[in-house]
């Protein structure tokens, strides 16, 4: 990720029920999502996070889930603070024991950085894609 990316992590909610962290060097990857669906769930142009394995993640307090069908069929559960509905992680189970956490919930995300962008087709003109990083019009190939 970065020469910062050592250490743990830690973030959560704006109320503070709910609370995580991880091992910076877990971190399989990080991404920019400018879907529709992220952009509602964020209220954004776009959703940007981490992926983090979920064995390596530890929290506090209970999240509340709300789950879609995205658009290549695999079921995306997104992770919110019932308190205060700020959203946290998501979860796919067709990808496998991950946790997709939400960049802005960590407490310092300066570390971050940013691999690629997904759903380029679908980004908005206000919120474009990073044309520096690659970009997959939809969901990338495996």
């Amino acid at each position: 990720m970065s020469d910062q990316a050592s250490g743990q992590a830690t973030g959560g909610c704006l109320c503070g029920a709910v609370k995580y962290e991880f091992p910076k060097d877990q971190v399989v990857s990080a991404h920019h999502c400018h879907c529709t669906d992220c952009q509602k769930s964020t209220g954004s142009g776009k959703a940007s996070f981490v992926i983090v394995p979920s064995a390596a993640v530890s929290s506090t307090g209970e999240l509340k889930y709300y789950s879609v069908k995205g658009s290549a069929g695999a079921t995306v559960s997104r992770g919110f603070c019932p308190e205060c509905g700020s959203p946290i992680m998501s979860v796919i189970p067709e990808m496998g024991p991950i946790n997709i956490i939400k960049a802005g919930s960590i407490d310092d995300p300066s570390w971050i950085n940013i691999q690629s962008s997904f759903w380029s087709d679908t980004s908005q003109p206000w919120s474009p894609v990073d044309t520096a990083l690659p970009s997959s019009a939809a969901n990338p190939e495996s």
